[in-house]
């Protein structure tokens, strides 16, 4: 059995909706769509044998690296001599050896797909409302032993590395709806925040877009900044190091905001993970002092960046993900993006070849960019709204009371309310805590699931901090704030969404979801139009593949973005050498395969102790993974 079986290329097999925009495909990229449009119609690719599932998506990603890569701006920058920048810079310039400023900070978000074409006006339906009807939590839903509040924080701080928009001067102030309001909000009855500032690109067809203030490379700016002023307020300046406390954990100024590469929104979580990852850092300058002892303070940060930043992508790439989406097709699919199909054992004895598809994009002799200049996309922000994996409480464990040295689950201590642990109130709360029982607590606590009704509460009447890690004076409805963003930057709503990802639209809220509450409750909102639907509803709606803890949509999403941004950067590609990283800093990139590794390394038998899960990401007492005696890509894809 083949994809082949299933395509029908006649005019008659496709969906109504879709005529359009595969008669301005090419002959063989309309053969292509044809074979997944069919199996897409029967729903099937999530069902085959993991080497039919990974042709599925080799064929989705193909087509959407052709049609879903959208410029923003002219490129303004010049061509350089990348053998004078063998390392990371503070503003991510130097990267993309066409041009310097390509993924520096302050540069415009990309696009997966012309800007919204929808006439629906900005508040309809009203942001608050929708926030009300379908995205506040009423009960808290978890993903049982799937996912951890580690991997929830994770995703923050990730985040942190990537992405966030350029803020106008200009306030706006929104209204909670009149019907919010009659059915007894408790939040406030109005909101202010900060317009995104719209930039105009000088060019066309996009005439308008938006700066992300962070570095878009896979670079670790989180801990690192994004730029010389953020990168100097963490150095040491002594052995290549990181600023980090006796305790540690991140040092903070007097005003307690703590000493890290980005401190926007933070939170304690958070707050741990760039520790330990500041911790890693400084870990791999002893490592590199050691065997290089002629390297000065420069040379020993700048190979550790490079080391730390690899190590943090790995991460992501092959266990975080592999966590999100838990089939075995991703699990090979996302080994094979950092290794390719021939797998780690060969590309260790024999190195990279074979091309990006035998060994992967990591190594590949060239950074491919397809034809676009690299950037993260406002789309990739907007499948990326994942607040709903947060709880309304921190459970605390105690971990004073075990006697035993192998693996326990440590009884409860106490419950945090979330807000307690956000902003200088939780980095306080964290110091009191300690790094060790916060990485357990939340090691052993569920995350929450990406579906309606299960916002947090405390997050519509939050106050944000802003790039200095100051409160600001105004708090916000984030949810539908959230929503009014989508809107705001010209993210097609969920409908328009689909058709641009090639993918089949609905016809009707049946089409979605088979929950009867939710169909009612977004007639109750959106009426029969299913064209007014929003993306993050939509998202959350949207019924699973099983062990996906997020849409299909979204993932389509993550699945070009998540390939180009290893493969369109040149310190994962030209530059993943021994020349670049060191033989020791490139080996350290090799040997490392999980958090779970990077935990160990910092907390001394903490894995054993405490977790006995295969992956960090997991719930810690959940069973490991069982293996396996049928080889990975003869498998089923969805077992």
């Amino acid at each position: 059995m083949t994809l082949f079986c299933f395509c029908n290329c006649s005019p008659s097999s496709l969906h109504p909706q879709m005529r359009d925009i595969v008669a301005k495909m090419t002959f063989l990229d309309r053969i292509l769509f044809h074979i997944m449009h069919s199996a897409d119609k029967k729903r099937l690719w999530p069902k085959l044998p993991v080497f039919l599932g990974l042709a599925y998506l080799a064929i989705r990603r193909h087509l959407h690296q052709r049609y879903n890569l959208l410029n923003v701006g002219d490129i303004k920058g010049q061509t350089y001599d990348t053998s004078k920048f063998s390392y990371r810079t503070a503003d991510g310039r130097y990267n993309d050896p066409a041009d310097d400023i390509v993924g520096s900070s302050e540069t415009f978000f990309g696009r997966n797909m012309p800007q919204s074409t929808s006439n629906y006006a900005l508040l309809d339906p009203h942001p608050t409302l929708v926030a009300g009807k379908l995205l506040t939590r009423t009960t808290f839903k978890d993903y049982g032993k799937q996912f951890n509040m580690i991997a929830s924080t994770w995703i923050q701080f990730m985040i942190h590395d990537w992405i966030d928009h350029m803020e106008d001067t200009q306030q706006v102030e929104i209204e909670v709806s009149d019907e919010e309001t009659a059915t007894g909000c408790p939040w406030n009855k109005s909101f202010k925040f900060y317009r995104t500032k719209e930039i105009s690109t000088g060019s066309y067809p996009i005439e308008t877009g938006t700066l992300n203030t962070r570095t878009a490379w896979w670079d670790g700016s989180t801990i690192y900044g994004n730029n010389e002023h953020g990168l100097r307020r963490v150095r040491t300046c002594r052995d290549g190091k990181l600023k980090i406390s006796g305790n540690g954990l991140l040092e903070h100024d007097e005003h307690w905001i703590p000493v890290a590469g980005d401190v926007k929104n933070s939170w304690a979580g958070l707050t741990l993970l760039q520790s330990l990852f500041v911790q890693e850092h400084n870990a791999v300058c002893d490592m590199l002092k050691e065997n290089y002892p002629d390297f000065d303070d420069e040379k020993l940060y700048r190979h550790a960046r490079l080391v730390t930043s690899a190590v943090m992508a790995k991460i992501h790439t092959i266990d975080w993900t592999v966590e999100l989406l838990k089939t075995n097709t991703l699990l090979a699919g996302m080994r094979a993006n950092w290794y390719g199909l021939l797998g780690k054992k060969f590309k260790d004895l024999f190195g990279h070849i074979g091309g990006s598809t035998l060994s992967g994009f990591v190594g590949n002799k060239q950074p491919e960019n397809h034809g676009v200049p690299y950037s993260l996309t406002e789309e990739f922000v907007s499948v990326y709204r994942m607040h709903s994996l947060l709880p309304e409480t921190l459970i605390l464990r105690d971990i004073e009371s075990a006697t035993n040295t192998e693996y326990q689950t440590p009884p409860i201590l106490e419950e945090v309310p979330m807000p307690e642990m956000i902003g200088k109130q939780g980095q306080r709360r964290l110091i009191k805590i300690g790094k060790e029982q916060m990485m357990v607590s939340l090691g052993h606590q569920a995350c929450g699931a990406l579906t309606l009704w299960n916002y947090p509460s405390w997050m519509r009447n939050l106050v944000p901090q802003d790039t200095n890690g100051e409160d600001r004076p105004d708090p916000v409805d984030l949810a539908a704030l959230e929503i009014y963003r989508d809107r705001e930057r010209g993210v097609p709503r969920y409908n328009e969404f689909r058709r641009s990802m090639l993918m089949i639209p609905i016809n009707k809220w049946e089409d979605l979801t088979d929950d009867e509450e939710a169909i009612e409750a977004l007639g109750k909102v959106y009426g029969l139009d299913v064209e007014k639907l929003d993306l993050l509803v939509g998202l959350h709606a949207e019924k699973k593949i099983e062990g996906f803890a997020i849409s299909e949509t979204a993932f389509f999403i993550f699945l070009i973005m998540a390939s180009r941004r290893l493969e369109a950067d040149r310190f994962f590609t030209t530059n993943f050498n021994n020349e670049t990283y060191t033989k020791k800093g490139l080996e350290w990139v090799n040997k490392t395969e999980s958090l779970k590794e990077v935990i160990n390394r910092h907390f001394p038998g903490m894995a054993k102790k405490w977790m006995r899960s295969s992956s960090a990401f997991s719930v810690w007492d959940s069973e490991p993974t069982p293996g396996s005696c049928i080889p990975l890509y003869l498998r089923p894809g969805d077992e």
